[in-house]
């Protein structure tokens, strides 16, 4: 059987609508918890394709979580054998950095549902399916696009929300998420929401008002990139 590596470093932060769209595809779904597992001992030829999902640290936090060290160099090995790639907020960003951009804080929070501004790359790309749906951001940094990426979607926030590198496909924002598990996020994240002055109501009720048609865009992305870089696995 095919498989695809996830790696994650919350539960709640899943493969989500990647991973249905995966699992119907054929694919075993591998989860590698960063936090916990060994990374360094993970076999390249193990892995089909690579998700690598959010979480609440930074890609810079290396000296307080070490394992963030070790992811770095396990997405260097698999970009250097060209396996097929989606990164989530901070898996995107670790792709990034690994690809030579900086990923820095934003000074701000950029938290709830709003609508991309796709650029050219991106109108031709499959995210522009999404349309004027909104989609979920929950981040407070941001990454460069890396030198011969192609910059897919911005908003009046942050202005890097997307990048194409070859197979690879990195997402500032969360498409993945199922939102069916929202309150898992509104949980997990409690304290961030405090922080952020941000009401879980008002984002309780924007993630009831866009989940179905989010879920049917979302899938649909995430099919289209499949057929296009894993048709060949």
């Amino acid at each position: 059987m095919k498989t695809a590596l996830v790696l994650q470093h919350l539960e709640f932060e899943n493969a989500g609508l990647i991973g249905n769209i995966l699992g119907k595809r054929g694919y075993e779904l591998k989860k590698l918890d960063a936090t916990r597992d060994d990374i360094s001992s993970f076999r390249l030829t193990e892995a089909d394709v690579v998700v690598i999902l959010g979480g609440p640290i930074g890609v810079y936090d290396g000296a307080r979580y070490p394992f963030i060290n070790q992811e770095l160099t396990l997405i260097e090995n698999f970009l250097k054998i060209k396996k097929p790639m989606i990164g989530v907020c901070l898996g995107a960003q670790l792709i990034a950095s690994v690809l030579g951009a900086k990923v820095q804080p934003m000074g701000k929070k950029e938290i709830g549902f709003s609508s991309l501004q796709l650029t050219d790359e991106g109108q031709k790309s499959p995210l522009a399916l999404i349309g004027t749906t909104p989609v979920l951001h929950w981040h407070g940094d941001q990454f460069e696009i890396p030198d011969g990426a192609k910059r897919l979607a911005e908003t009046g926030i942050c202005p890097n929300q997307a990048f194409s590198y070859e197979n690879v496909l990195a997402l500032q924002f969360h498409l993945e998420a199922d939102l069916d598990y929202f309150e898992h996020w509104l949980v997990g994240h409690t304290a961030e929401l405090s922080q952020a002055g941000i009401d879980p109501v008002n984002l309780r009720n924007d993630a009831k008002k866009y989940q179905g048609d989010l879920r049917i865009k979302a899938e649909k992305i995430f099919n289209l990139w499949s057929e296009e870089f894993l048709k060949n696995i």
